[in-house]
């Protein structure tokens, strides 16, 4: 009998400890990788889901919502342990979200904003970058005609940056001294749609503008691109640490870029995904906090990071971080920029 129990012990620990080697399953909802900005993030989520044994399955959506649904709802029949999703649109693939819910399947919205309780959200404080984009480009442009080239409709985040902007210049708005000419979302925060706003701006303003609110550095380059054409060269801001955006900064042609250090956030979201997964509480998770700051309302477990305002006079920062090299900073930079000397 004694033996019997043993060898049943044995097998027990055996199974265990195969079981824990197969680790968790984490799916991975991105919404677009053609997009530079969020190639940088794979890398460091993917290591930081795997180190420990767990496996990362990704899905890119192309930029499609309908087939982000059909990508969650695949990661469903797999059998994943959680899943990090980067919307594409939040409400298109809610459907998904509740039956994952409903499934006690737990999720991380990465950088991207979804309302649901079953959902913990990870990003930067994006009303503190709407906030450093519009004071930086205020301090060089206190008075005159402002654009606002704001992001997707249907993601949160263009709101929350614009709510951070109007707290900087809505006085100065409010007072007169700004005047805002021409205020525009633009679909998929593509460069080439912000590129057309900012031309259509310009056409209606008889070229009179002062300075520009970009909501990313994509759109940003989108709207210097038409700024150009036009024989101007105005304060402009953006967001995300595009190499190209950097560049631009170090030439003079864009204000700032504040950094949104993705190696960080996804390294935040996949160890989260894990702890979730391993049947962590939200509330639980270190350094969660609730955030209701959302078009509902909604309260959900957060975690928010701060970003970096990257001028060009600290440009040494995202270089020492190994973010961009010195050499793809420096092209043609002006004789100024102490990073470059």
């Amino acid at each position: 009998m004694q033996r019997l129990l043993w060898t049943a012990a044995l097998m027990l620990m055996s199974l265990t400890s195969a079981g824990l080697a197969e680790g968790k399953k984490i799916g991975v909802a991105w919404g677009d990788l053609a997009q530079p900005r969020w190639r940088w993030d794979v890398t460091a989520m993917r290591s930081i889901i795997e180190r420990k044994g767990n496996k990362y399955l990704p899905f890119n959506a192309g930029g499609s919502a309908a087939k982000q649904l059909q990508d969650i709802e695949q990661m469903m029949n797999e059998g994943v342990d959680a899943i990090v999703i980067q919307a594409v649109d939040k409400e298109t693939i809610m459907t998904s979200v509740e039956r994952a819910a409903a499934a006690g399947i737990p999720m991380v919205a990465y950088d991207r904003l979804i309302e649901h309780p079953g959902v913990f959200y990870i990003t930067f404080d994006n009303v503190g970058v709407g906030r450093l984009i519009a004071a930086i480009v205020k301090e060089k442009q206190p008075t005159g005609n402002y654009a606002i080239i704001k992001g997707d409709p249907g993601d949160a985040n263009s709101d929350f940056l614009r709510q951070g902007m109007e707290e900087v210049i809505g006085a100065a708005v409010a007072g007169g001294q700004i005047r805002i000419v021409g205020e525009v979302y633009t679909d998929g925060w593509n460069p080439d749609a912000a590129k057309a706003n900012m031309e259509k701006i310009l056409a209606e303003n008889g070229n009179q503008v002062d300075a520009v609110l970009a909501e990313n550095d994509g759109m940003a380059g989108g709207a210097i691109e038409a700024l150009q054409a036009a024989g101007l060269t105005v304060p402009i801001g953006g967001q995300d640490g595009d190499p190209a955006a950097l560049n631009r900064v170090a030439q003079g042609l864009q204000t700032v870029s504040v950094w949104k250090n993705s190696f960080d956030l996804a390294k935040q979201a996949g160890q989260v995904a894990v702890q979730l997964a391993e049947g962590t509480p939200m509330s639980l998770i270190p350094e969660a906090r609730q955030f209701s700051g959302g078009e509902k309302g909604v309260p959900v477990w957060s975690i928010l990071l701060n970003p970096t305002a990257i001028t060009a006079e600290s440009l040494d920062i995202v270089i020492d971080a190994e973010h961009v090299t010195r050499k793809e900073v420096c092209k043609n930079a002006l004789p100024s920029v102490a990073a470059c000397q």
